[in-house]
């Protein structure tokens, strides 16, 4: 072995047996059914906040963020600001009446509200799509981080990352994953901010030329350049990044572990503050990139930029630590973002599918065997895909997944929570609309479909005509279904938006 590959593997050994080891002390509270599914919703806001923070900021963040700034510049900044914005939108309108439906998926939210089985299996579906598409840049970035750090083929980071995620679902749920997330979103913050500032050290005591301000234009300019279709890219992304958040699978589930609506609220305050605190060093490592790791533009391997740059900036024993950290957080990034989606994708295939084909072993028993059975086919699906598809990206296939995810879950839980008239046959058809637009875009994206012009800016980015033509179908059905709008819907919205204060008075 290449003594450079040393740190590198001394990080991915330590950063697995650290997120066995949690999983495996928090396998101890896992005793029930809800333990698995909303770690009975008990999880307080600081440490919900902190294991939410660890399962979003995945391979896109960690990695993708300074690669898309060192090529594109500084207005690629609508990536981070979109991630970070979403949680904005989902405070304001989503966190506290989730909370307070009492459901443990999206699809129970959506049978609870519209009384439909078909529509629950319809949000069955997009679930497992959502959180396969999403998974699928984890796994692919693992394979990137272990190829660059330690020399390791591609497909050996799919395997390690699909195998140590699968030990802690199947082990705890999302009891034993919540603290797992909460550790590793502050490994990742140490394995960015102690670099940076280093690197920053260093650099001011170079004295090579350039600037590591980073950008020729403003951070506002459209990402794709100018004109009329650089700015329908940019609001088309802008749209996908803040109202895809509410709609990703992983993180509405996340809600459901809460005490109540006001400790979903603040959860979600402190998890804005967690977003921003980290995403202040991805543009540092683009800023030093464009100092010092043009090459990598021209190689077209700017994705691994935050794991070559130390080794770029710094030789001997220094580099090779810096990289064992940030290669440490790397790992974590991919491990903790799949575990989150992992559990969630479980819990949907587990209610759904699973459960049907595990015999009778008492209620607990049952319910944790038909989820191991369905976390293996959840986390294994995507390692294959992933081992026999080329990367095209890790922030854009995440910004797919959020298109999809603003196309169909958005405009369902606005609608399900803020409008009465909505009916099961709109829901269908606005699901079916959005979901075929955006999910047809991403699959075509995925084989590697190109175009060109307005065809190829439609393909690329499709929220801002998928997402308007899927809440224009639920609504239009509706209103023209209204006898199909259920009797409960008055008291089920009464419920959502009645603050607990009241309740307890009450």
């Amino acid at each position: 072995m290449n003594a450079d590959a040393v740190p590198g593997l001394v990080a991915v050994l330590a950063v697995t047996v650290t997120t066995i080891a949690i999983g495996t002390w928090g396998l101890r509270f896992s005793r029930t059914t809800s333990d698995f599914f909303v770690a009975s919703r008990t999880v307080n806001p600081r440490l919900n906040a902190s294991a939410i923070g660890g399962e979003y900021l995945s391979a896109a963040s960690f990695l993708g963020v300074a690669g898309l700034l060192l090529v594109g510049g500084a207005e690629m900044l609508w990536y981070p600001v979109g991630w970070t914005a979403g949680y904005l939108v989902l405070l304001v309108l989503v966190a506290a009446p989730l909370r307070r439906s009492g459901a443990y998926t999206l699809p129970d939210f959506a049978e609870a509200r519209l009384g439909s089985t078909v529509v629950r299996s319809a949000c069955s579906l997009l679930v497992v799509g959502v959180g396969w598409l999403y998974l699928l840049p984890q796994f692919q970035g693992a394979g990137l981080t272990l190829e660059s750090a330690i020399g390791a083929p591609r497909w050996v980071g799919p395997l390690i990352v699909g195998v140590v995620v699968l030990v802690n679902v199947m082990s705890g749920g999302m009891r034993s994953i919540t603290f797992v997330q909460a550790f590793q979103y502050w490994l990742k913050l140490t394995a960015l901010l102690v670099p940076a500032m280093v690197l920053l050290v260093v650099w001011l005591d170079d004295g090579r030329p350039g600037s590591p301000s980073g950008s020729d234009g403003a951070w506002s300019v459209p990402v794709a350049g100018e004109g009329a279709i650089g700015l329908y890219t940019t609001y088309s992304l802008i749209i996908a990044l803040f109202l895809g958040t509410m709609g990703l699978p992983h993180v509405v589930v996340r809600f459901y572990t809460n005490p109540d609506g006001r400790a979903a609220r603040r959860t979600t305050l402190v998890v804005l503050g967690l977003l921003g605190l980290f995403y202040v060093w991805p543009p540092v490592f683009a800023a030093l990139g464009r100092v010092y790791g043009r090459e990598l533009v021209a190689e077209g391997h700017a994705d691994v930029l935050v794991l070559e740059l130390p080794r770029l900036m710094m030789s001997g024993l220094g580099g090779e630590l810096l990289t064992g950290l940030v290669t440490a957080g790397a790992f974590a990034a991919f491990l903790s973002t799949a575990s989150g989606l992992a559990i969630a994708v479980s819990g949907v295939i587990t209610q759904d599918v699973t459960s049907r084909f595990v015999g009778e072993r008492g209620p607990t028993a049952s319910v944790a065997a038909a989820f191991r059975l369905a976390a293996v086919i959840a986390v294994s699906v995507p390692v294959l895909v992933a081992l026999l598809s080329t990367n095209i990206g890790v922030a854009r296939s995440v910004a797919l997944a959020f298109a999809v995810a603003a196309s169909t879950f958005c405009p369902l839980l606005m609608l399900g929570i803020w409008w009465r008239r909505l009916t099961d046959a709109g829901a269908l058809a606005g699901l079916a609309a959005g979901g075929l637009g955006a999910g047809g875009a991403a699959v075509l994206n995925l084989v590697g479909v190109e175009g060109s012009g307005w065809g190829a800016a439609l393909l690329a980015q499709p929220a801002a005509w998928s997402m308007p033509l899927a809440f224009a179908t639920m609504v239009l059905v509706s209103l023209a279904t209204p006898s199909r709008a259920p009797s409960h819907a008055r008291r089920f919205l009464v419920r959502l938006h009645t603050p607990e204060v009241l309740e307890q008075a009450g």
